[in-house]
């Protein structure tokens, strides 16, 4: 391994990390991610920075949350003048270059990638924009709905293999292509899937691998009228009342995600066996987005703070991290420091730029510090923020309660302590903890007059020709395989690894 080392981030969408205690769970059918575990410095209580996609993703790019990278929603621009990882490496002389999904909203889609090897699977302009002047109201052609949960089952093709296979199959030519050593600089190369995010549709042979599994049964559910206020709004959001979800429908759609878990798995597979065979060696991330409810509490897909949509699976494997478990409350925000400190770069150049803390130093016994996350998107109607401190975990938003759980005696939270008189003195630390933090009045300002502006600038552009921000991959087609302003002879050796064998 170069002092520079080589980069390699794995990345998924919508994994629960509750899955990953240490490592995949054992039930899961996951041998390639069990074995880059053995390998891995496994954060066991890893949060997003926010639960929902475009947000959860810049801020996980950023090192920022919500408030500061100003991406509150699915919908909201990610900023030019905002640094990535990819912004930072390739300042220090990495080449960087991005297979699969970011959702980068806005005409921006490089935010530091020098190369996208793909568009991305969802769209860039602002037609996502949630509107807190609408209470309640509820966007049917976007909104989530309980449609993905009844209409789990088997299917060989859907958008999203389509999408998937593409990813792995342009990140696996990337490697071999990287591994003909053309260009001296170490690399980073960013590889995001879209599973196991729902729908909940999966090929036969990852779905026939859960066909029975216990842990397809349905978790415990909640009453709409015993949720908190939040998850009532959800509920509303995902237009609950509208299609009846029975316990076979929640089986299958568990099952079509644990399958989806297993045909990530196989796509990593192919990725690690590239590098792997090309002898490269590289640093390597595993994370996700966000969570998955998976009918937990009653609830589906992401959007709030509670374990299943908040927690994230996150595996370094990297020289001077030990493989081991660490059970620290950590940040995906704390994913950007840690790269730039693993790759030898400044971090006074860094640290400015950046909310999280390099997870160097806390695999080897650092403390962190409390991991704060905030959510401003549907289903919320002022934003919400949320603190991980020790085995605490505490939520506040204006409208609602405050929420206060002990996640050693309640992993579950089902036992909201906040109006416990025992849980008092921990209360006040978090109520200051939290005032210090944030000014809540001031951030729902903010994503109110982002959301107005936004409308009015979609709706306009939406008038008259229209020319999308989607990401065109380019193809240099006069520049691949063999042309006559190349050296027959010179470009067989160069194209050949290894060579001369």
């Amino acid at each position: 391994m170069t002092a520079r080392p080589n980069i390699l981030i794995l990345m998924v969408d919508q994994l629960n990390g509750t899955l990953f205690p240490d490592g995949p769970a054992d039930f899961l059918h996951a041998p390639n991610l069990k074995a880059l575990a053995a390998r891995s410095t496994r954060f066991s209580q890893a949060y997003t920075g926010s639960p929902l996609c475009a947000p959860g993703r810049a801020s996980f790019m950023s090192g920022q949350l919500p408030r500061r990278t100003r991406v509150y929603d699915n919908a909201a621009e990610f900023a030019s003048d905002i640094p990535t990882y990819a912004h930072h490496l390739r300042r220090a002389g990495y080449q960087t270059a991005l297979s699969g999904k970011m959702h980068f909203v806005g005409p921006d889609q490089l935010h530091g990638f020098e190369e996208r090897l793909t568009t991305d699977i969802y769209p860039a302009d602002f037609g996502w924009t949630p509107d807190y002047r609408k209470p309640g109201e509820r966007i049917d052609w976007w909104y989530h709905n309980l449609g993905s949960v009844t209409g789990a089952g088997v299917a060989e093709i859907t958008n999203q293999l389509e999408y998937d296979d593409d990813v792995a199959f342009q990140a696996t030519q990337k490697l071999y292509d990287l591994s003909r050593g053309q260009d001296g600089r170490p690399w980073c190369l960013t590889v995001s899937f879209t599973h196991p995010h729902d729908p909940y549709v999966a090929r036969r042979r990852y779905w026939d691998l859960y066909e029975g599994a216990p842990e397809c049964e349905p978790p415990e559910a909640l009453a709409y009228d015993d949720m908190d206020p939040h998850s009532q709004r959800l509920m509303d959001a995902c237009d609950w009342r509208s299609l009846e979800v029975t316990q076979d429908h929640i089986r299958r759609a568990r099952q079509g995600y644990f399958a989806n878990i297993s045909y990530i798995d196989d796509k990593i597979g192919e990725i690690l066996s590239v590098l792997d065979a090309t002898r490269q060696e590289a640093v390597v991330v595993f994370v996700s987005d966000h969570g998955d409810m998976l009918g937990d509490r009653g609830l589906w897909f992401k959007m709030n703070f509670f374990e299943g949509s908040a927690r994230v699976p996150l595996m370094v494997a990297a020289p001077g991290m030990a493989p081991g478990r660490v059970d620290r409350p950590v940040s995906s925000i704390d994913v950007l420091p840690t790269l730039c400190d693993l790759a030898g770069v400044d971090l006074s150049e860094v640290m400015p730029w950046t909310d999280g803390t390099s997870l160097v130093p806390v695999a080897g016994g650092a403390t962190r510090g409390p991991v704060a996350m905030e959510y401003a998107a549907e289903g919320s109607i002022t934003p919400l923020v949320a603190l991980r401190d020790g085995a605490w975990k505490y939520i506040a938003c204006p409208a609602d309660p405050e929420q206060l759980y002990d996640l050693a005696a309640d992993p579950a939270e089902r036992v909201n302590l906040a109006a416990d008189p025992r849980a008092a003195e921990v209360l006040a630390h978090f109520r200051k903890e939290a005032a210090a933090r944030w000014d809540l009045a001031a951030y729902d300002a903010e994503v109110r007059q982002s959301q107005a502006r936004r409308w009015v600038v979609y709706e306009a552009l939406r008038n008259g020709s229209y020319y999308p921000w989607d990401y065109q991959p380019l193809r240099a087609a006069s520049e691949r395989y063999m042309r006559n302003h190349m050296d027959l002879n010179v470009l067989e050796e160069q194209k050949r690894f290894p060579r001369g064998e």
